[in-house]
């Protein structure tokens, strides 16, 4: 890999020149290198150097001494290095991966999680889940979520539905006992956490 290859862009080659330019096209050409850097690279350490390598460039342009002129080019070097900057970041944080395909359930990775509570309890997840749409945007009809984290949570296929009306059916002002235990107990941790945070001060 050419650590160097951000320092030889179009951009970069304008900044030195310093002279008149559309510095905004040659700006965008090099975030969309940097991003193309960051997401195509197989290489994370290489992706890492090249990025330290720029912006140092960045940061100690002479640029940034140029007549008022010029500050439209001290701009774009400006941007460019908080842009730089940001995904640094970006790859330092560690990234969620995709919750997996029904496809790729294998019966290792279901192995892995075993509900061991009330199958009942599932459901109500399993149905808040679907309600929220939070799952590809909404997108996964029930009859595929539902076998789908069945699968996930290593339980064997029930009828969903079936649960569903025995939740429905249920005569507190609330039905979702499952889900509001759920909450509470998470706000309850949360408060806890709290107090030892203050505790630590």
């Amino acid at each position: 890999m050419n650590y160097f290859l951000l320092a030889e862009t179009k951009f970069f080659r304008l900044i030195n020149e310093a002279g008149d330019c559309n510095m905004e096209t040659a700006y965008t050409a090099f975030a969309t290198q940097v991003i193309e850097l960051c997401n195509g690279s197989m290489d994370a350490n290489r992706t890492i150097i090249a990025l330290a390598y720029i912006e140092i460039e960045l940061q100690h342009h002479p640029v940034r001494n140029l007549s008022e002129e010029r500050k439209e080019i001290a701009a774009y070097v400006s941007k460019a290095l908080s842009f730089v900057r940001k995904m640094q970041k970006f790859l330092a944080t560690p990234q969620v991966p995709p919750l997996i395909s029904a496809n790729n359930v294998t019966e290792t990775t279901a192995s892995l999680l075993q509900w061991t509570g009330n199958a009942i309890d599932l459901v109500e997840l399993i149905y808040g889940i679907d309600e929220m749409g939070c799952i590809n945007n909404g997108n996964m009809p029930l009859k595929q979520l539902a076998p789908l984290l069945y699968k996930i949570f290593g339980v064997e296929s029930k009828d969903c539905y079936r649960f569903y009306i025995d939740i429905k059916r249920r005569k507190n002002e609330s039905r979702t006992y499952f889900l509001d235990r759920m909450q509470e107990k998470l706000n309850e941790r949360m408060l806890r956490d709290e107090e030892l945070e203050r505790m630590r001060k």
